[in-house]
Parts: structure tokens; C-alpha cells; sequence
């Protein structure tokens, strides 16, 4: 297809096609990274017993090279396991559920981590908020993306408040903090792969969360200062707007 050509029925089909399948290539290739990098990382753990406790500086030193492998092993398996859920984002399996109850659980996972640093969670939860059509699990997933991000943003405390409401054509959260905030740049480009401003991240963890969103045919929204703090709305539409409930919800 020429660079100036439109974009028809067929070879928008054919796009999909061969993204689906790059898309499918791609994982297979990151789970067969994944084995040998195991047995890497296993035996770099069985090598830093044996040297323990280092008698030589000879020793000392290959302690410490086993055990930057280790570290750096570690964050690949990390990295190949946020790129296969990112990988894996695609058609779910909607059924009806009340945001609430999603929202719930994860914020109490992080309750004594927020506890611990200093944030005050505060939760403004519509308890008429009608259902949804929902992927428990994976919804959930992308939740405890965003408000490890959030608290992430708060490391000398603060205030993360997460409230459910009616809108006109669904149901929305927000998530709000007041961490340091993020620069124009940074708005514009925390939703690509690979894209992160933190040592060691993967850029994965919140263009996973927005695939998750659309894959619920919502969308997901961020406003953010330097020095202020961030706000994601996450936006999901009615049962009826996404066609017909599924049999037996």
C-alpha cells in the first residue's frame, strides 16, 4: 500500500491481520526469552550462596558482579512480564459488575503501603453507581497501575482521592493525587511504550492500563501540574451502549 493510498474495508482488515500476528510473534518470542533467562538468573542465585560469605577480595568482587547480574536479570524477567500483558490486551470477556467493588480492592492492597509513606486515601464512592460491563480482572489490573503511579508520585506524602460518579453517558473514576506532577511533555507521552521517566521502568505499566480502559470501551483521561498533582478519569459507558448484555449476567 502507497503512502498516499486511502486506507480501505479490506486493508484496514489486512492492518489488523498483520498486527495481530506481529502481536502474537512478539509474545511467543518474549516467553522463549523468558526460560533461559530463568535458569540464568536461578544459577546466579545458587553462585551468590556458595559466596556468601566471601573469605578473599577476590571473592568479594565476584560477589558483587553475580550480583549485579542478578539485578539486571531480574528486571528483564520484569520488563518481558509487563510487555506480555501488554502483549495480551485484546477482546475481554465483559460481564456486569459494580466499579465500587474493584475500586475497593485494590485501594485496600495499598492501604498499609500509603499508610506507610504518608498518604491519606480518601474515598468518595457513589454507592448508587449503576453496573457495568466489567473484566474483573483485568480491570483491576490497570487500577493498580495507576494508583502505584500515584503513589509513586507522593513518596514525602500526600493525598490520593478516588471517587466514582454518574455521568451522562456512564459511569467515571477519578483518581486524584497530589504528588509532584508531571511536565507537558511528560502528559503527552506517559501513554506510549516504553515511554518512562523512572530508572529502571518498563514504560508499560500505563499504556497497559489504557488498553485495558479501551478494551472496556471506555477511555482514559489525565490532567496534571508540576508540583500540584495528576488527576485520571477513567470514563466507561453504559451496558447499552456497548451492545447487548451477554447471556446469563
Amino acid at each position: 500500500m502507497s503512502e498516499n493510498e486511502p486506507i480501505t474495508g479490506d486493508s484496514l482488515d489486512q492492518l489488523r491481520a498483520q498486527y495481530a500476528e506481529l502481536a502474537a510473534l512478539a509474545g511467543s518470542l518474549a516467553h522463549e526469552i523468558k526460560n533461559p533467562l530463568s535458569v540464568i538468573r536461578m544459577n546466579m542465585d545458587l553462585l551468590a550462596e556458595d559466596l556468601a560469605e566471601p573469605q578473599s577480595p577476590r571473592e568479594r568482587r565476584a560477589l558483587g558482579k553475580i550480583e549485579m547480574v542478578g539485578r539486571q536479570c531480574e528486571r528483564l524477567e520484569n520488563l518481558l512480564n509487563d510487555f506480555l500483558r501488554f502483549s495480551k490486551v485484546g477482546r475481554l470477556d465483559l460481564h456486569l459488575g459494580n466499579l465500587n467493588d474493584h475500586v475497593e480492592r485494590v485501594l485496600d492492597l495499598f492501604s498499609a503501603q500509603a499508610a506507610s509513606s504518608g498518604v491519606d486515601i480518601v474515598r468518595y464512592l457513589d454507592h448508587d453507581l449503576p453496573s457495568i460491563l466489567l473484566n474483573g480482572e483485568t480491570l483491576q489490573a490497570a487500577l493498580v497501575n495507576l494508583v502505584k503511579n500515584s503513589l509513586e508520585a507522593m513518596e514525602g506524602g500526600g493525598q490520593l482521592i478516588a471517587r466514582t460518579r454518574l455521568t451522562r453517558h456512564g459511569v467515571a473514576l477519578d483518581l486524584i493525587d497530589t504528588g509532584i506532577g508531571m511536565d507537558e511533555r511528560t502528559a503527552l507521552n506517559m501513554f506510549e511504550p516504553f515511554y518512562s521517566t523512572k530508572s529502571g521502568g518498563s514504560g508499560l505499566g500505563l499504556p497497559t492500563a489504557r488498553r485495558i480502559i479501551e478494551a472496556h470501551g471506555g477511555r482514559i483521561g489525565v490532567h496534571s501540574e508540576v508540583g500540584r498533582g495528576t488527576q485520571f478519569t477513567l470514563e466507561f459507558p453504559m451496558p447499552a451502549r456497548l451492545g447487548e448484555v451477554p447471556a446469563g449476567t
